[in-house]
């Protein structure tokens, strides 16, 4: 008998103390705006499409290949880390820009008025629109740079360099844009 009254009262716990509290937390949830999150990103849940504009390379200096790389890898950025249906026309949060600058410049100078370091540098232009949202939409250049041992050339190490700054870039922006830094 003392084994069925236990059963009883620990429903009767279940019933009269933890269903009113999910009840309440369920009613008190829904009458919120309500952001998702992925990796940080906090997007409106009424932000569904993204367009991301292929990147013109307008840099004094042409690297072929650049601007498609920098667009893919934002792309891929932005499908990795969010729900947004990508379109062709203009998104619910669109990026446009340009790659504004790619230089390679003499950093310090050794004893023998050499160059000890080079800084290979890469600038990117962007325009964020978000047209749920436009507080948040934006125009910002991005830039990021590697220094590297002038004994190398820059033929040497640009593919890793170009990897690494445009990897730092697209966080930048995907950051600015989603994490609102």
């Amino acid at each position: 008998m003392e084994l069925i009254c236990r059963h009883f009262r620990a429903a009767f716990v279940v019933r009269s103390v933890i269903i009113p509290v999910f009840v309440f937390l369920a009613f008190t949830g829904e009458g919120c705006t309500v952001t998702y999150s992925m990796s940080g990103a906090s997007i409106s849940p009424d932000v569904k499409t993204i367009n991301v504009e292929y990147f013109e390379n307008r840099a004094g200096l042409v690297q072929p290949g650049l601007s498609q790389y920098l667009t893919d890898e934002l792309m891929d950025k932005c499908r990795a880390q969010t729900n947004l249906k990508f379109v062709n026309e203009a998104g619910d949060v669109s990026f446009e820009g340009e790659i504004s600058d790619y230089r390679n410049e003499p950093l310090t100078i050794s004893g023998d008025a050499r160059a000890a370091m080079n800084r290979f540098t890469i600038s990117v232009s962007v325009r964020f629109t978000n047209l749920v949202e436009p507080d948040f939409s934006f125009e910002q250049t991005f830039t990021r740079y590697e220094d590297y041992d002038s004994a190398k050339e820059l033929s040497q190490v640009e593919q890793e360099l170009t990897e690494k700054i445009i990897e730092q870039i697209v966080e930048d922006i995907f950051n600015r844009a989603f994490v609102n830094w």
